[in-house]
């Protein structure tokens, strides 16, 4: 099988993991090249994590909107949600999620026991501090994707062992 691009799948997969690594490498450089090489401030860790999340975002809404292109409108949250877990998931990170579960109220998690993009990092616990980085572009994919298909959500993750990562989707309602 072949991506979209004409690469194998293997082959996009891998530069998409490449790509993610060097661009949080790229975020933390420059965040310690700007701050005069001392330890970052909270406000510089924030604004790299918002660059990322940002493009994340601005991904996720352009990838679902060539996925669904061809697709019947979504008929309700979870309908959405569940495409998110599985053929969004799936194309980009090469499997479904692990598991989805609901409140029923606006709140889903979305379980990933071997998220690729922590995969490379899961041997020891030395990298658990910096998950947050490796996590921020993919939140806002989610968002991004979400926001595309009609919903407004905060999304968070948490990592308590590497590579599993918790996704939090908090749908926003809106006022009426």
């Amino acid at each position: 099988a072949t991506a979209d691009s004409g690469i194998p799948a293997a082959g996009a997969e891998v530069a998409f993991q490449f790509l993610h690594s060097e661009l949080v490498s790229f975020l933390l450089r420059e965040q310690l090249q700007g701050g005069g090489g001392g330890p970052a401030t909270v406000q510089q860790c924030r604004a790299q994590l918002s660059k990322l999340e940002t493009m994340g975002f601005r991904v996720g809404q352009a990838y679902v909107e060539k996925m669904t292109k061809d697709l019947p409108r979504f008929r309700d949250d979870l309908e959405i949600v569940k495409f998110l877990c599985k053929d969004f998931w799936a194309s980009l990170f090469k499997k479904q999620v692990d598991n989805l579960k609901t409140n029923h109220q606006g709140v889903y998690v979305v379980i990933d026991e071997k998220f690729s993009l922590l995969v490379p990092m899961a041997r020891g616990k030395q990298y658990l501090d910096r998950c947050h980085l490796y996590t921020a572009f993919p939140c806002g994919l989610i968002r991004g994707a979400l926001t595309n298909l009609g919903l407004r959500a905060i999304v968070t993750a948490e990592v308590e062992e590497l590579p599993r990562v918790k996704f939090q989707i908090q749908l926003v309602q809106h006022s009426a």
